[in-house]
């Protein structure tokens, strides 16, 4: 598919995510970080964003809870160009029953080409680059033109 470019604005649209092994460590990175999220838009799913919410001074858009969609809700987001960057503290070692949402969300993810930090050094190194602050040109999959060819074919 060709390609076509999106800019990531300067306030970016992030998406918090976490494992129930791993939200205990992303609270304490989130709170780590609480004024180089602020002035960012948040969401994140149902108890992780409710958990957020409780333990720190952020609004978070609260989605469903992952196992109840959540994970296809934001990965839906993605998918719209509404989601900039995704955070998301999965746990490898310990199975979980929506694991196929969670494969489709990281999927999602490669295909529109965003920034994803899956444990806590890679969020680190993405909240502290210079391009975290900036407008961000990626490429992303140039959709219309496939279907205006697909269309025409």
């Amino acid at each position: 598919m060709e390609q076509t470019l999106r800019t990531l604005p300067v306030q970016k649209h992030i998406a918090l995510v976490a494992h129930d092994h791993c939200k205990s460590s992303l609270l304490e990175w989130v709170n780590n970080n609480q004024a180089a999220l602020q002035p960012h838009v948040l969401y994140a799913t149902g108890t992780t964003g409710n958990l957020i919410t409780r333990h720190s001074n952020l609004d978070v858009n609260a989605m469903l809870s992952g196992p109840l969609g959540g994970d296809q809700q934001v990965g839906a987001l993605i998918s719209e160009g509404k989601i900039d960057v995704l955070f998301f503290f999965w746990d490898p070692l310990n199975a979980v029953p929506h694991d196929p949402d969670v494969k489709a969300l990281l999927r999602l993810a490669t295909v529109w080409n965003i920034p994803v930090a899956t444990n806590r050094a890679s969020a680190d190194f993405i909240i502290q680059s210079p391009l975290f602050s900036q407008q961000v040109a990626i490429q992303i999959p140039d959709y219309p033109r496939y279907l205006a060819q697909r269309l025409n074919a």
